[in-house]
């Protein structure tokens, strides 16, 4: 099977199976989904909303975060893993976003990644989600599934993002890499998966 056709089935899949989706990660702006996609490194969506209503309760703006001391912020987000880095990361980022950006968190690759914390992954969804700009952020479920279908060669992030980019219509990234995750989360884990329960790997074997 081409992958252009596999893609096409993968597609039209998922679009039976979640015809909706919305972001995982609870959030009210761009500001505090920024913070939980940061959170959310080597962490469950799961715990990260169970941490921020209390890190969002104490500030819900980067004029306020920057104010709190980093050991507040570690010791609230503590469960989410990385706790030092990732409030440090918090604490600066508020600041440049209030010296350099107004408070507003911007809208550029070069303006994201250049944020402590942020990577190109967590710039893609803030680009997509925020901004709907398309994008294709490339997480472990992702990257995973990717090459699973034999629409990447799995060797890297990167070349993950560039084939499925090339695979999927432009005007789909944003929705799609939402639906293919939570496939994942559903259907298609890293352990124990089962063929016979997964409908795509499952369609996609009987070609």
């Amino acid at each position: 099977m081409k992958k252009s056709e596999r893609a096409e089935i993968i597609l039209d899949m998922l679009d039976e199976l979640y015809p909706e989706v919305y972001v995982p990660l609870h959030h009210q702006d761009a500001f505090t989904l920024l913070i939980a996609v940061l959170l959310s490194a080597q962490c469950t969506d799961e715990r990260v909303n169970r941490v921020t209503p209390e890190l969002f309760q104490l500030a819900l703006t980067p004029q306020v975060m920057a104010r709190i001391p980093i050991e507040r912020i570690e010791q609230i987000i503590r469960p989410c893993g990385l706790s030092s880095r990732k409030a440090s990361s918090i604490q600066r980022l508020s600041e440049i976003l209030v010296e350099k950006h107004g408070g507003q968190v911007p809208m550029g690759y070069d303006e994201l990644e250049a944020l402590p914390g942020v990577g190109h992954k967590t710039a893609s969804v803030i680009m997509s989600q925020v901004f709907g700009i398309p994008a294709f952020p490339v997480d472990t479920h992702i990257h995973r599934l990717a090459m699973r279908w034999g629409l990447s060669n799995g060797s890297n992030v990167v070349q993950t993002e560039r084939d499925l980019k090339r695979a999927f219509p432009r005007e789909r990234w944003n929705d799609l890499h939402l639906k293919i995750i939570y496939y994942g989360r559903q259907y298609c884990p890293a352990r124990g998966h089962d063929i016979g329960k997964c409908p795509i790997c499952k369609r996609l074997q009987n070609g």
